[in-house]
């Protein structure tokens, strides 16, 4: 999912500063399955606001502290967001995970590091699972139907991915 459309969708739900769509998105457990730097959500609000995609919606000028500036998504930005959404739903599936390149020449490795190593990826596999399951969880979390099934489809594949990492470490890295 590309940063504009994750911004674009979250300004669908009204006026929001850049800081405020950043904490959506670790509450709401996107940043399990978004990566982006926090630095570059500043700069796309300033590339979407140029595109005529977004625009300023309010400015909060407060005393000590510097102007907080909040944003509305545009009739453009609505466009762009319907087209967004019907490239990314149309995207076939991607089959990427970092640990097919080390599988690729598990062989050539030491199997007592390899065994080390891929233990620590379950127990951060399991650790998300848990993360994802307490977000769906939570009675305040008014989730929208894309929002759960999100949810529910990335707790599966972790738990599935858990499931194929421990037959991967029980086969013993080919040795």
């Amino acid at each position: 999912m590309s940063i504009k459309l994750l911004i674009l969708g979250l300004l669908m739900e009204g006026e929001k500063h850049p800081y405020e769509v950043q904490q959506l998105v670790k509450q709401r457990g996107i940043d399990c399955y978004i990566k982006f730097a926090k630095g570059s959500l500043y700069y796309a609000f300033d590339q979407l606001a140029k595109a005529s995609l977004i625009e300023v919606a309010n400015i909060i000028r407060e005393s000590n502290r510097p102007d907080k500036t909040t944003y509305r998504i545009t009739d453009k930005g609505k466009e762009e967001l319907q087209q967004l959404l019907l490239t990314e739903m149309r995207r076939p599936i991607q089959l990427h995970n970092p640990i097919y390149a080390a599988l690729t020449f598990a062989a050539y490795g030491d199997p007592a590091k390899m065994e080390e190593a891929s233990a620590e990826n379950m127990r951060e596999v399991q650790r998300v699972a848990e993360l994802l399951e307490s977000i769906l969880e939570e009675p305040k979390q008014a989730l929208d139907f894309g929002a759960r099934n999100i949810l529910i489809g990335a707790i599966e594949h972790l738990r599935a991915e858990a499931r194929w990492i421990e037959r991967v470490r029980q086969e013993g890295f080919g040795h």
